[in-house]
């Protein structure tokens, strides 16, 4: 891959893939806030969707401080994969529970696509790791983690927007889920 689809890519991914990842968590929260899901679903709920969080935010995290080789790629399939398993356990426990509303369905859509989306694109990103995995290609699969921070603006950047924009609301929501539940 030439260097402007290389670039063209890596800036899709960082600049459009990764915000409106977590502008979609961010009106989800809204949407779950907007339900009362503290005198709903209640905890149980908020605890999925940190547990969602977190099996999203870890590759993310990972591929800002290592490698994306082959190792880095099974792993977050699996994360990727338990992601939406227990997206799916959320959906069945909140259902009956409170009103999920068209916004937040829609909402979710993007919640399911856009961590697909830079998986995909972060492959094409380190085509010849991704492609070794699956035994395709001429490269070895390289499985051990390799250290390979990107850019310091760029980890800051990440990781701060998911702290603010996505952990401390779902935090929020968790302790306004306990908060409720002790008084009862």
């Amino acid at each position: 891959m030439d260097a402007y689809a290389v670039s063209g890519t890596a800036s899709l991914l960082t600049a459009v893939v990764l915000p409106l990842w977590m502008l979609a968590g961010l009106a989800d929260y809204f949407c779950h806030r907007a339900t009362s899901i503290e005198t709903t679903s209640g905890t149980r709920e908020a605890i999925l969707h940190l547990i969602q969080l977190a099996l999203v935010g870890l590759p993310i995290t990972l591929v800002l401080f290592l490698e994306a080789n082959a190792g880095y790629f099974l792993a977050a399939l699996v994360f990727l994969a338990l992601h939406h398993a227990v997206a799916a356990v959320d959906l069945v426990f909140a259902n009956p529970r409170r009103r999920i509303a068209p916004r937040e369905q829609m909402i979710h859509s993007f919640l399911e696509i856009l961590p697909i989306t830079a998986l995909i694109l972060l492959a094409i990103l380190h085509w010849s790791q991704f492609s070794a995995l699956f035994g395709l290609g001429t490269e070895t699969p390289h499985f051990a983690p390799h250290a390979r921070p990107l850019p310091p603006g760029l980890i800051i950047s990440v990781l701060g927007a998911a702290f603010f924009l996505n952990l401390v609301p779902y935090l929020e929501e968790l302790y306004r889920c306990i908060t409720q539940a002790n008084r009862r």
